[in-house]
């Protein structure tokens, strides 16, 4: 999602066109410098960023820490080995020397993807890196979810700004295989599949504003191999509606890992 835009009055269809059509605002700049967590049953604070901290408790007790040893955030640059899944639409893998939105990739069925994208990479760990400190591996820009596993360790699923998780538990020194699993939307295939010729009649006025419209856009009949239970048949259009949500021109969305993806370090000290 973008930055939230507060507009003075109504939009017409162009503008509404325009800003569908455009790049996405990115996410503020990383501004954390240090914020409160949990550490066990203590209350903690974790902190990003070199400096002298005083922290000062609810009963008046106060300390001062110095920090002057955090390195700075470390880039994960390319090369990354992508993997997508079979009957997909898209080939079986792809090389992508650097991270950039898979709606943009010169190959339409890397263009208009939609499932799940493996992203595979060799994490260089220096051996200096951890004691002390804590890790964390930060994504960027995800559009839409992310699952994190790395040296086997399954960290998680992130779901919303900042994709951050910690990776302390799972980095070692030296070579690390990470894998981000990057679940994107429906509407990129379905937008693909606009570019292929109609399997199914639909009812008049289908899609004809770049989404259905209230009283057009429905399936006239289900084909038989779904009234029978089967799978769909292999075909140009990869996936199955029964209503037509877009048009071939209708905007692509942001999709995939696009980043950039840092490694960041962080101390936790108790309050």
């Amino acid at each position: 999602m973008t930055e939230l835009l507060v507009h003075a009055g109504a939009l017409d269809g162009t503008e509404i066109e325009t800003l569908a059509r455009s790049f996405p605002g990115r996410p503020s700049a990383w501004s954390r410098v240090a914020e409160p967590v949990a550490d066990g049953d203590a209350a903690a604070l974790r902190i990003w960023r070199n400096g002298t901290y005083r922290l000062t408790t609810g009963t008046g007790r106060s300390s001062r820490i110095v920090i002057a040893d955090l390195p700075e955030p470390l880039p994960v640059a390319g090369p990354w080995h992508v993997s997508l899944p079979p009957a997909s639409g898209a080939p079986e893998s792809i090389e992508l020397a650097e991270l950039a939105s898979l709606h943009r990739h010169p190959l339409a069925g890397v263009r208009y993807f939609s499932g799940t994208a493996t992203y595979r990479q060799e994490l260089a760990i220096p051996r200096d890196a951890t004691p002390g400190r804590q890790l964390f591996l930060d994504l960027g820009h995800v559009e839409v979810m992310a699952e994190v596993v790395l040296n086997g360790t399954n960290l998680g699923v992130l779901w919303t700004r900042p994709f951050l998780v910690d990776i302390t538990r799972a980095v070692r020194a030296g070579a690390n295989l990470l894998e981000v699993r990057v679940t994107n939307l429906w509407p990129n295939r379905l937008i693909g599949d606009e570019q292929e010729a109609d399997e199914d009649a639909f009812r008049a006025g289908a899609g004809g504003s770049g989404f259905a419209s209230l009283s057009g856009g429905a399936i006239e009949a289900l084909p038989g191999w779904y009234m029978k239970g089967q799978p769909k048949p292999r075909t140009p259009r990869v996936a199955f509606t029964t209503w037509k949500h877009y048009t071939k021109d209708s905007p692509l969305l942001e999709s995939g890992l696009i980043g950039p993806v840092l490694l960041r370090a962080a101390v936790t000290r108790r309050l």
